[in-house]
């Protein structure tokens, strides 16, 4: 097995003090005076023999390792998958090595993935929190590492968070669909307890109570799966009081839905129509596209970065809230009930 080389071998293959091939390596050569033509020559060493420092070593001697760690629930789903994308980029620009852990939305996977990303001495942490008790991360937060979370968060939490305004994309969304003239919406929700849903789904109820119609709330799933879409939307098109509109409550779970109804040989948005939370290309690919709330993932994911940074830089954690507001983007995958009722009369 070929020997890893250190800067020890280096000092003395080159003949250098291993002071001098130190300093030279963690770029304090023009601080320590040491010139032109031996910075060469240990540089050339150090690209032959393809030295890599260690984070370790180099996080006992500065309490750093110029890392952070990155947990997510599935990188399955687009919405985080982009979200982890613009992190990577952004920590990549000020020096960071992002490691990533998928949780797979299982809360005892957060809590061993967490604690192997501890082990590696990583700087801080942005987390999209899985469980409904903050406390664990609390700790870790005053006294470990700072940590912040992004697209959930806590009720009365002292970590930072940068998320969307679930909520009023939830009431915008709904209302679109009743401003078209539906009444008979179904909301298709994924992980019932997450922030995230709650805040949707009561932006959904809340909608419909404006306009007098909560009693017609509907609300079904249980996961931000393809699945789930796929099984709600079979049963809501085979009841007795069939559904003009589906709002899912993410990508994934519209996709799910897409499948039933063309399985069931409807078409949208002449005989049902759908809006989806979150936002991606392949959406106007699909016939027809579709209309959906669109989160702003690079600057919740931008916004994540600089706050974890700044909490690493400061040595505290800034204990900033922020929620950024979503936008409409209509397509034509909702139908005008009203507009077809003139027509017909």
């Amino acid at each position: 097995m070929k020997k890893k080389s250190t800067i020890v071998s280096i000092s003395e293959r080159t003949g250098f003090s291993v002071s001098t091939v130190s300093r030279v390596l963690n770029g304090k050569a023009e601080l320590a005076r040491i010139s032109k033509s031996t910075v060469e020559a240990i540089q050339e060493e150090a690209k032959r023999c393809n030295y890599r420092p260690s984070l370790l070593a180099k996080g006992l001697r500065t309490s750093k390792t110029d890392t952070i760690g990155l947990v997510i629930p599935s990188m399955e789903n687009l919405y985080f998958a982009n979200l982890a994308s613009t992190i990577i980029r952004d920590a990549r620009a000020y020096g960071y090595t992002t490691v990533t852990v998928d949780t797979m939305e299982d809360e005892h996977n957060e809590r061993n993935g967490i604690e192997s990303l501890l082990a590696r001495n990583v700087d801080g942490i942005i987390v999209t929190p899985c469980g409904q008790d903050p406390e664990w991360l609390e700790n870790i937060n005053r006294n470990i590492a700072p940590v912040v979370l992004i697209d959930r968060y806590f009720n009365a939490t002292e970590l930072s968070y940068v998320c969307t305004d679930n909520y009023q994309g939830g009431y915008e969304a709904t209302r679109y669909l009743l401003n078209n003239g539906h009444e008979n919406i179904l909301c298709i929700q994924g992980t019932p307890y997450s922030m995230p849903v709650r805040e949707r789904v009561r932006g959904y109820i809340d909608a419909l109570r404006d306009k007098g119609l909560d009693a017609r709330a509907r609300i079904v799933g249980d996961s931000f799966s393809i699945q789930n879409g796929y099984l709600e939307t079979k049963l809501a098109l085979n009841s007795p009081s069939r559904p003009t509109a589906i709002f899912a409550l993410s990508n994934t779970i519209l996709l799910g839905a897409i499948k039933a109804i063309k399985e069931s040989e409807l078409v949208m948005p002449d005989d049902i129509s759908a809006v989806t939370f979150d936002n991606n290309t392949f959406l106007d690919f699909i016939d027809p596209p579709i209309t959906r709330m669109s989160q702003p993932v690079n600057e919740i994911g931008t916004l994540a970065v600089k706050l974890l940074l700044q909490s690493i830089n400061e040595k505290q954690s800034m204990g900033t809230h922020m929620q950024l507001q979503p936008q409409l983007i209509v397509c034509d995958s909702v139908a005008n009930i009203l507009l077809k009722a003139e027509q017909t009369a």
